[in-house]
């Protein structure tokens, strides 16, 4: 395809900071494009297969401590998601559960897919960590122990998943993520750094990363095109 055309079909605002990233070659912007696409792809697979993991742990953990239809009670009167701090919560487990019995599919595994990430985010912050019996971590049994230097506490867990959720959101609004910040610069830094905290959180679930990601895992890989290509257009190949 010609690059006037593939501009015309992604708009010339869009494809401007590509442009400008691969100085003006729009063979290459159309190339760094791509790239971006497959690295998204490549990424909210790996995103995917974390989220399930980590919503069946958390999911088994609570029920252990309050019951198999724990996520369902969790917003009715006296629920543990009761406190007014966490409406937000609240409303988007009841609006999950409304639309699964207008269709006639309530069922506990369906509202728990029915879930944003950020509810098993939220899920380390002080309020639903402490509601939910303060046991949580124990879905990490191979995390390491805390130091002085760093606490691997409720809160630590937070910010990673924080990360991985703000990653989750770029690449779900089609956002780039194949530049440093919001500079022009190509730069995998940060999509590594994301990747790897997924590995390391997976790892402390006593879960093999190597098996779980069998033949879908071609971050470095597709990292290491999209650095190649940036050499490229910094040598002017």
């Amino acid at each position: 395809m010609k690059y006037q055309d593939f501009e015309k079909i992604m708009s010339s605002d869009r494809m401007k900071r590509y442009l400008d990233a691969c100085k003006g070659d729009t063979r290459k912007a159309m190339t760094l494009y791509r790239y971006n696409l497959h690295i998204s792809q490549e990424m909210f697979t790996i995103v995917s297969c974390f989220e399930v993991a980590l919503r069946n742990a958390i999911d088994r953990r609570i029920t252990s401590n309050l019951g198999q239809e724990w996520l369902k009670e969790s917003i009715e009167e006296c629920g543990v998601f009761t406190h007014p701090k966490l409406r937000k919560t609240r409303d988007i487990i009841s609006t999950a559960i409304h639309r699964l019995l207008k269709n006639q599919k309530y069922s506990h595994s369906k509202l728990l897919a029915e879930m944003e990430f950020g509810i098993w985010k939220y899920m380390f912050s002080p309020i639903q960590y402490r509601v939910t019996g303060r046991n949580l971590l124990s879905i990490f049994p191979k995390k390491p122990r805390s130091s002085k230097s760093i606490q691997y506490n409720p809160s630590y867990f937070f910010n990673q998943l924080d990360n991985v959720n703000s990653l989750r959101n770029r690449i779900a609004h089609h956002e780039t993520i194949c530049f440093a910040n919001e500079s022009n610069n190509i730069d995998t830094t940060y999509i590594l750094r994301i990747y790897g905290q997924i590995k390391t959180m997976i790892q402390w679930m006593d879960i093999d990363c190597d098996s779980l990601f069998y033949g879908l895992d071609h971050i470095e890989k597709t990292c290491e095109k999209i650095k190649s290509l940036k050499l490229s257009i910094d040598y002017g190949d």
